[in-house]
């Protein structure tokens, strides 16, 4: 990574209300042409970070630059970034294109340069049947795609987005996903993305910064995310995991040797050196495969299952009594046991991490 690529640099910033902390010395890079997701539980700083970019908070400590320059102390209005917020605060006395082309104007375009970047943007997000319509005559997803190409039209070379998809329903928002993503691509500019959604940021992100009690836990891929958590806090939002107590016997060149509940012996891939003693397993509830029992990496007792549709997912009980889930695909093939079966249950490779607390 070169400074020639990145779009948003943010090197140690603090804010503070009074007494409180809402951020401690966070410092990312955001690349240009970047889906970049900022996720996070309520509270844990991601939306104070965005505005902080935006301009709309100052920083109580640090720097922000974009492509190279400090853009810390500007005010909102002078930074080439643009917002689009979870309530859309369309002008609903307007139709679509006055809607889009009320910034531009106000910011010193021409009217004819205006209204030929209206079209552009309009058909960018394939809303130019819906020109003259009015936001109370439209959808909530044309009403969102009307407020990205507001946010667009002044060609700003960062998007933000406050968790812009949580008014839709379920089915929208998966779609809306798809367009956001593929919107990003043509325009080639980086979108920085707030959600506490952690299906949307795998989905749709090309890095994620996992934050928690306004700190970065975890920057990485999708992938790294989900199959390399740091630590409990990544493991646990992400997804679903099981978080099993474990015995460390060792860890050499990032490789623990542990013994599981039950008392097996098991080698995995550790997030940290962690020292002998007690120690925290990661198992993905999907890495887990039913077996005879006595065989396997454990010895349960079948509690429950709940039908999900494209899988089944069973609670089990260990010999410790310890519970935990695991997921089968539904298929003519899928064999599900009966509640108070025993069986045994194997780990793939791969599928356990030894975390840091």
């Amino acid at each position: 990574m070169t400074s020639k690529n990145i779009a948003v640099q943010i090197d140690n910033v603090v804010k503070r209300y009074g007494s409180v902390t809402a951020l401690h010395g966070v410092s990312l890079d955001i690349l240009e042409n970047e889906f970049f997701t900022l996720l996070g539980p309520s509270g844990c700083g991601k939306t104070t970070l965005l505005r902080s970019i935006a301009g709309f908070e100052d920083v109580t400590a640090g720097t922000i630059q974009l492509k190279g320059k400090d853009i810390t102390g500007q005010p909102p209005h002078q930074r080439p970034v643009n917002t689009v917020f979870q309530q859309y605060a369309l002008f609903p006395h307007m139709t679509v294109t006055d809607n889009v082309m009320f910034g531009l104007l106000r910011s010193g375009w021409n009217k004819p340069e205006a209204v030929r970047r209206v079209h552009e943007v309009l058909e960018l997000v394939q809303l130019s049947d819906f020109a003259e319509r009015k936001p109370g005559q439209m959808s909530g997803g044309q009403q969102q795609r009307v407020a990205l190409a507001r946010a667009l039209a002044p060609r700003p070379e960062v998007l933000l987005l406050d968790e812009p998809l949580s008014a839709l329903d379920l089915k929208l928002r998966q779609a809306v996903r798809v367009e956001l993503k593929a919107l990003q691509r043509e325009t080639g500019i980086a979108f920085i993305f707030v959600t506490h959604d952690q299906e949307e940021a795998l989905t749709m992100s090309d890095r994620i910064a996992v934050m928690s009690s306004g700190r970065v836990q975890q920057i990485g891929t999708p992938r790294e995310i989900y199959e390399s958590p740091v630590n409990r806090f990544v493991a646990d939002f992400i997804g679903e995991t099981n978080l099993l107590d474990v015995d460390v016997q060792s860890v050499t060149d990032g490789m623990a040797q542990i013994v599981l509940p039950g008392g097996s012996a098991f080698s995995c891939p550790a997030a940290a050196v962690v020292d002998p003693g007690k120690g925290h397993l990661s198992v993905r509830p999907e890495r887990i495969t039913l077996c005879e029992a006595g065989a396997g990496n454990f010895n349960a007792t079948v509690l429950g299952q709940v039908y999900l549709g494209t899988d089944i997912h069973l609670q089990v009980s260990l010999a410790d009594e310890e519970k935990i889930d695991v997921r089968l695909q539904n298929s003519e093939a899928t064999v599900v046991p009966e509640t108070g079966s025993h069986i045994g249950l194997q780990l793939e490779a791969g599928a356990a991490r030894l975390l840091a607390d």
